[in-house]
């Protein structure tokens, strides 16, 4: 059996393991406590705990300015947190309390430099939490490990490129390099980045995406050949039915709780679905509203909210449109009978699938009653226009695909796609996700993409599959991967199976990290290792041709400029296509691009830009007003570029996501409030009533009768995976919560040690985090 405390000292790096309330939080010996949250999402609530971070960080001045220019077009800059929407009208602060956090971060006055370094070792510096790495500051300079001293030294840019050059014309092939991709990246770097990874000969190019959305964008392709979502904040706007699955908004999209208090207070119904009642479901106190935060008033965000069991979203949907065929036998004006039949392939199947499909079966994958159900599918029917919308509650389980496109399928029946207020709307995570894979960072690339990359860019991209993620980890553990280049994001942290990740990345000939401050995949590294510092977003990007914007997409496919301000944190960093350029200079040597000119002017990156992507002609010119662009698809004109030329109907079986003992328990991991990503500010979950703890499970409180448990009992955690090898976490506190039977919730990373490497999904290769199976005892017995 393998245990957090006995694998965390067979990867070197990795923090020991011992039971800590702070997991990979802040040291504390502070009580912990758990209460129920009973006031409005957002509100005064956010306000105490941005203050709090903007003098944590000692940016009491420039916080609050960064705030002003926060989410302004042309003149302001992308908040580098989630993707959400910029406000299409003349809000002066859309901002939220995460995105305040994250920027404040970023702009921290603390500095890590080669003084740092020269004090503490890396083996020293891997028995820091997490928290205590990230809250040092800024790095300020390239660094190198030097495995003689076990330190972190200095290295010139020059130097660092010529490294990572001289190794990867070393190799024999280049797939065995890899080049992962975290959100935070523009699309100019996303582009330059791809260019040089595909000039060099790989598609290797993992990416966060498929750990999160990679089942939507493969079920969106294949129902209606479009990888994003079809609706734009206009259309949020005027739905008359809203469906949010697998979301908690008030955490991981925090603006969105505008748009959900918006549609209540103009009479729309907001149907959340999720195994826990999360408080962004429930009511707000906007902060940019100030007569509401004068009077305390709170607005509701819901109208009704159902408890799926995990892994329950497409037994739900099924029975929606079970109601749907039911109610089109007495009045068959309920389907889009037109739209059905011109536009779409598959409905007299699906609707054989449907009927054939027996409540029972559908109530006890559902987690919810037949009535339940039959509520639900009523707020549908009486909707003119609807919208569902998803996160990574649907996306991160076995079935995801299939999930995604039973959803499209309800929504197909009633011709809610393609037109005024209705459409699939996936809600993306970090903030240029969405723009990473539209600008190229995609293992598996299309002809199309390529013929046009190669006639642009005159380069010779290979036609061969890359690897993913998972596929990356295993190739990295059986060295056939010998150089990892990381792109921003902390990924030994983010991945699955820690230990499993972290021995991978160790036995590399070279790993690279480019990011703006310290963390734990810095000091998990291969035979030699690289530190390179970026710009952060909120900072000046001073080129050649003068300072320079670079631009981000976001969750509806809207593209806009986003202009860092700020003095930099050093004046050794680098922007990332400066990075990236080095890195292509010294591994290209008869490299025919231009990369000194596209560092000087992003300009000529975006023409280049508006010649290999579609939609983006003209990118210079339409980028340049108020709010950017849209990039147009035709799936929202109802044009749909699949073989068949329509809308494709899915037959998916019923998937049974009951495990078979009934002492085990579905598992999903989550992030706490004051969390983003693998960025831990705190100890705390707000929303969730917990301080000072985060090495907890989240059970419902029969469950932890049945297992003889009160709330804080240390116990411990044992998932099985699909291979049959187990893992196990130990001493955490066992905490009742309001969430299904049968199952249980708990924090990532530190709970990502659980999903073993073969827990993925066949149907998108994605990490099974929101259906990992466990059993909980108290610890010790």
């Amino acid at each position: 059996m393998l245990d957090s405390q006995g694998t965390a000292g067979t990867a070197f790096g990795l923090m020991p393991v011992e039971p800590r309330q702070g997991g990979y939080g802040p040291r504390t010996d502070r009580a912990w406590s758990r209460k129920p949250y009973g006031h409005p999402a957002a509100g005064w609530g956010a306000a105490v705990s941005v203050g709090r971070v903007v003098l944590d960080q000692r940016e009491p001045i420039a916080g609050p300015l960064a705030m002003l220019q926060m989410n302004h077009p042309i003149s302001g800059y992308d908040c580098p947190g989630c993707a959400w929407p910029d406000d299409l009208g003349n809000l002066k602060l859309d901002i939220c309390e995460n995105g305040i956090k994250h920027v404040t971060w970023e702009m921290t006055r603390k500095r890590v430099d080669r003084r740092f370094f020269a004090e503490h070792t890396v083996t020293e510096l891997a028995t820091w939490p997490d928290f205590d790495l990230e809250d040092q500051g800024r790095l300020t300079e390239p660094m190198a490990y030097d495995a003689a001293t076990d330190h972190y030294v200095p290295i010139s840019w020059d130097d660092a490129f010529a490294l990572v050059g001289d190794e990867l014309q070393s190799l024999d092939s280049p797939d065995e390099a890899a080049f992962y991709t975290s959100g935070r990246l523009s699309n100019e770097a996303t582009f330059l980045y791809q260019l040089m990874v595909r000039e060099y000969g790989t598609n290797n190019l993992p990416d966060c995406s498929n750990m999160c959305h990679e089942a939507s964008g493969r079920a969106l392709k294949a129902s209606i050949a479009t990888g994003k979502g079809t609706v734009d904040m206009h259309d949020w706007d005027d739905c008359d039915a809203l469906f949010v699955l697998g979301v908690n908004a008030a955490s991981n999209a925090p603006r969105m709780l505008t748009a959900l208090a918006d549609a209540v207070k103009r009479g729309a119904q907001v149907v959340h679905v999720n195994p826990l009642v999360e408080a962004g479901a429930t009511r707000t106190i906007v902060p940019h509203d100030f007569v509401d935060m004068a009077r305390f008033k709170a607005t509701g965000t819901s109208t009704m909210n159902l408890q799926v069991r995990p892994g329950g979203d497409l037994a739900l949907i099924r029975g929606m449109s079970k109601v749907v065929f039911e109610a089109a036998a007495d009045d068959p004006s309920v389907l889009d009978s037109e739209f059905l039949s011109s536009l779409t392939n598959g409905v007299d199947a699906y609707r054989a699938l449907v009927e054939a499909t027996p409540w029972p079966d559908l109530v006890t994958q559902s987690g919810l009653t037949e009535e339940q159900i039959r509520a639900t599918a009523a707020v549908y029917l009486a909707s003119e226009r609807t919208i569902i919308s998803w996160c990574l509650g649907v996306s991160q389980h076995e079935h995801g695909v299939d999930t995604v496109r039973e959803i499209v399928n309800l929504l197909l029946l009633r011709g809610n796609i393609g037109r005024k207020g209705a459409g699939p709307s996936p809600i993306r995570g970090h903030s240029n996700v969405q723009g990473n894979r539209t600008c190229g960072i995609d293992h598996r690339p299309t002809d199309a993409w390529l013929d046009r990359l190669a006639a642009v860019c005159r380069i010779d991209p290979p036609r061969h599959p890359g690897l993913d993620t998972v596929r990356t980890i295993e190739a990295m553990h059986d060295e056939r991967v010998k150089v990892f280049v990381g792109m921003g994001g902390n990924f030994v942290l983010a991945a699955p199976d820690t230990p499993f990740t972290a021995q991978g990345l160790e036995k590399c000939r070279l790993t690279v990290q480019v990011s703006t401050k310290l963390n734990r995949s810095h000091l998990v590294h291969g035979e030699k290792a690289l530190i390179l510092p970026c710009l952060g977003r909120t900072e000046r990007d001073q080129q050649a041709q003068g300072p320079q914007g670079v631009t981000v997409e976001d969750a509806m496919s809207m593209v806009h400029l986003s202009v860092g301000r700020k003095q930099p944190a050093s004046a050794y960093l680098k922007s990332e296509p400066a990075i990236i350029a080095g890195l292509a200079k010294a591994t290209l040597p008869d490299t025919q691009t231009p990369w000194d000119r596209y560092v000087g002017d992003y300009d000529t990156i975006r023409d280049v830009m508006a010649k290999v992507l579609p939609g983006f002609e003209g990118f210079n010119e339409r980028v340049s007003g108020k709010h950017g662009f849209r990039i147009p698809q035709p799936a929202r004109e109802r044009v749909f570029e699949t073989p068949s030329g329509r809308a494709e109907f899915s037959h998916a079986p019923l998937p049974d996501v009951i495990p078979e003992s009934a002492d085990t328990l579905v598992l999903q991991t989550v992030r706490s409030h004051d969390q983003w990503n693998t960025t831990i500010y705190s100890n705390d979950d707000r929303y969730r009533g917990v301080k000072n703890l985060r090495e907890l499970v989240f059970l419902h409180e029969d469950d932890m009768r049945d297992r003889g448990l009160i709330e804080g009992d240390l116990v411990d955690i044992v998932s099985t995976s699909k291979d049959g090898s187990t893992r196990m976490l130990r001493a955490f506190r066992a905490v009742p919560y309001d969430l299904p039977r049968g199952s249980a919730a708990g924090y990532m990373p530190e709970m990502n040690v659980l999903i073993g490497r073969k827990d993925f999904s066949a149907q998108s290769d994605q990490p099974l985090m929101k259906s990992i199976q466990v059993t909980v005892a108290r610890t010790g017995s």
